[in-house]
């Protein structure tokens, strides 16, 4: 008899004995009391051996049937081996998503306009904590469904490169180093820092070079330079490889010519040769369908078959599909095109990934099975998703009207998003039975003895045309209007989500639905009736993308961008108005003036794009936002003027805050190149810190120039340090034009010299 046949029996022995001392034990207790002696007889449930060891035992145990079964998203059971259902498919983006009670956070653009890296640490570890809860309660129940395992597709790390793209709320963001630093904090806290389990699986998406237009995204051929490609659109994907993610999704679109799932340039040169991604990659769902689809049918059209669709996405290393087209594998062997040992090949690393999870050990070997489901949208969490809320909000234009006192005699709050939910969410979003609206948040927060009037006033967008107004009277006989206006998902996200956009989810419209500017110039009228007692109007905007905001800008006293601020977002914003908290939020997209001053939608040159490239003066910069305080840079300097490549640098500054409030800053580092043999960037942000100053107090800043921080990209895609003169700015924006004519404090310059 073998010493590991022996060990079974005798751990059979002594469960079966410590089933009927417990018989009465609660349900979480059911499936170990029922284990038979088949799930301990396979060698990959013994943890003393290697994960690689387990898993090569398990496929050698699989009909070709059962291992292309767990080759797609949804994977039946195996009662023989006692493997359970598990459904690859959930998500994750601002909290546990499509599942159950969960705490949500602001949109991931939110999250990108806090600029902090740590925070965003602490909301995805937040996220895992939910999603192993929720992940054990149900299993106990046997409950193995879609949304309801432990791999999550999340982060999005593509570039915002156009406002119009109706996904960009899903990113961090246009800039490639912020979307890298928090796509990194947010991976870290999802996966947890276990050396023996994955706390849950986080992916990378969707790689590469994806970012719209949304309608054609089955079809499109994104053209890119390698410049581009390298400068831009690989850094975050990259950085998260780096931070060993351990799944990438594939996106629908072509890549130069080949579809990104099939792109052997992508995935088998970069991915897995240069960067040594070791993790599995997954399609986006549908994805291998667009193989066979002919462009006249809405597809790339390179594939004369689904088996044929199945074996190029295979044969190009891709382990799971989400979808049916795997399906068709057992017929690409019968075909020729693939052995049975090409899907050995990408199982492996697929399976690999539920043994880091933990789902073939014994309950209770995991640290992460004892997380309870009293976590899940504690009161803890929804202070951390108030919190997030207020970072994220940004004031673009304040005329003294805030803070407001809370006890004035009358308030007037209307908008069509003033009471309205689905602004609070944006997409990928869970739920829970306590949302917080923007006029529930004002209500809260004002006091007993004021009054507060409400009324919708007008619709999200242009139906029925020229109501009847009963509304914009408030506006002059109250002491401030609070106007909520601008856009929901219904009009801006995902194809097939949006159900009001004629777009797919893209906003080829830049404006502000002009039934909403009507409202607004109506308010504003009637606000200054009495030019001797005029009344501020404050304008709070949501949405997930930038805005045509100039006429809003011109109409109100006041502008705060909310972006979709989550389940506290309503007392966030009410926190915000009356001074609770400053502002501290930061553009991470720049906001044009028009479309006009961009390059067309499906243009994926950079050239013209971003605070990096575009030389058009915008309506708000890159990086801009402003607070209650002010905040004074000086005495920057740096240790050395002059180094020789490879050498580090210290910057240092000092910080005041010369106001009368206690605020956060969010201090941001950009660097030039002056003179480049290539293109470069107009500057472009290397690091950045948020910190909390009392007034009247300083802090003195210093941060570390890095040989990375001097890198510039060549057309042919390789990275060098060149000599020459590099201009680092240091402040509270970025050095685009307008930031400091909107407000934003003066930045400072310092030079470096490479020899």
């Amino acid at each position: 008899m073998k010493p590991f046949t022996l060990i079974v029996k005798i751990g059979l022995i002594v469960l079966l004995l410590h089933a009927c001392k417990n018989e009465t034990s609660n349900n979480s207790n059911t499936q170990t009391k029922t284990e038979t002696a088949e799930t301990f007889a396979f060698e990959f449930y013994n943890t003393n051996l290697t994960i690689d060891e387990r898993v090569t035992d398990l496929i050698s145990r699989l009909t070709l049937e059962e291992k292309i079964d767990q080759m797609m998203n949804s994977t039946p059971g195996i009662p023989r081996l006692n493997i359970p259902p598990y459904d690859y498919w959930n998500e994750a983006l601002h909290g546990v998503g499509r599942s159950c009670a969960a705490t949500v956070f602001p949109q991931a653009i939110a999250l990108g306009a806090t600029f902090d890296a740590e925070l965003a640490h602490r909301v995805s570890t937040i996220i895992s904590d939910e999603a192993r809860a929720l992940y054990n309660a149900a299993t106990a129940k046997g409950y193995h469904k879609k949304y309801g395992g432990l791999t999550f597709w999340t982060p999005n790390v593509n570039i915002f490169r156009d406002p119009r793209w109706g996904r960009g709320q899903e990113t961090y963001g246009e800039d490639p180093y912020l979307t890298g630093l928090l796509g990194e904090a947010f991976v870290k806290g999802l996966q947890g820092d276990n050396p023996d389990f994955l706390k849950t699986a986080a992916c990378a998406k969707h790689y590469a070079v994806h970012s719209g237009p949304e309608k054609l995204r089955h079809e499109f051929n994104a053209t890119t330079s390698q410049k581009d490609l390298w400068e831009t659109y690989l850094p975050a994907f990259e950085q998260l490889v780096n931070a060993e993610v351990e799944t990438i999704m594939c996106a629908y679109n072509s890549t130069n010519g080949m579809p990104c799932c099939a792109n052997t340039y992508l995935i088998n040169d970069v991915l897995k040769d240069k960067w040594q991604f070791d993790g599995h990659i997954v399609t986006d769902c549908g994805a291998l369908e667009d193989f066979y689809n002919t462009p006249s049918n809405g597809g790339h059209g390179i594939a004369k078959s689904k088996a044929e669709a199945a074996a190029m996405a295979l044969k190009s290393g891709i382990n799971l599909n989400c979808g049916g087209i795997y399906n068709h594998l057992d017929e690409a062997i019968i075909d020729g095109l693939i052995t049975e040992k090409d899907i050995d090949e990408q199982l492996f690393n697929l399976l690999k990934t539920r043994f880091k999870l933990g789902l073939f050990n014994p309950k209770g070997s995991s640290p992460y099975d004892s997380i309870s489901i009293a976590v899940v949208n504690s009161e803890k969490h929804r202070k951390l998703a108030k919190e997030v809320a207020q970072k994220s909000i940004v004031l673009l234009k304040n005329n003294g009207v805030l803070p407001l006192k809370n006890d004035l005699s009358k308030y007037f709050v209307t908008g069509p998003n003033a009471a309205n939910v689905d602004i609070l969410l944006g997409n990928y979003y869970g739920v829970n039975s306590n949302l917080v609206t923007i006029l529930e948040g004002i209500v809260n927060a004002v006091d007993p003895a004021s009054q507060i009037q409400y009324r919708q006033g007008c619709l999200l967008s242009e139906f029925p045309k020229n109501p009847i107004d009963w509304a914009s009277g408030n506006a002059g006989n109250s002491d401030v209007t609070i106007a909520v206006l601008g856009i929901s998902s219904l009009l801006e996200g995902e194809e097939g989500e949006s159900l009001a956009s004629a777009t797919a989810g893209d906003r080829l419209d830049y404006n502000l639905p002009e039934n909403q500017l009507d409202y607004l110039r109506k308010l504003r009228k009637v606000a200054d009736r009495n030019p001797n007692n005029k009344k501020p109007i404050i304008a709070v905007i949501t949405g997930g993308s930038p805005i045509n905001l100039k006429e809003v800008h011109e109409l109100a006293d006041a502008v705060l961008f909310v972006w979709y601020p989550g389940e506290e977002g309503g007392n966030a914003v009410a926190d915000i108005i009356f001074g609770k908290v400053s502002p501290s939020g930061r553009l991470p997209i720049t906001f044009p003036e028009s479309l006009n001053q961009l390059p067309a939608y499906d243009d994926y040159s950079m050239q013209g794009r971003t605070y990096r490239y575009m030389n058009e003066k915008p309506m708000y910069p890159f990086g801009f936002g402003l607070s209650y305080t002010n905040f004074e840079y000086s005495n920057v300097s740096a240790d050395k003027s002059s180094i020789n490549k490879g050498e580090t640098v210290t910057l240092s500054a000092k910080m005041t805050n010369i106001g009368n409030y206690t605020s956060d800053e969010v201090v941001q580092v950009y660097i030039k190149d002056e003179a480049a043999s290539a293109t470069t960037p107009n500057f472009q942000l290397i690091k950045t810190k948020r910190i909390t100053l009392t007034a009247n107090t300083s802090e003195t800043l210093t941060f570390t120039i890095t040989p990375k921080d001097f890198e510039i990209v060549l057309n042919d895609g390789s990275k060098t340090i060149e000599s020459g003169t590099f201009k680092i700015y240091i402040g509270g924006s970025s050095p685009m034009s307008r930031s400091t004519e909107l407000g934003a404090s003066k930045l400072l310059e310092t030079q470096i010299t490479i020899q």
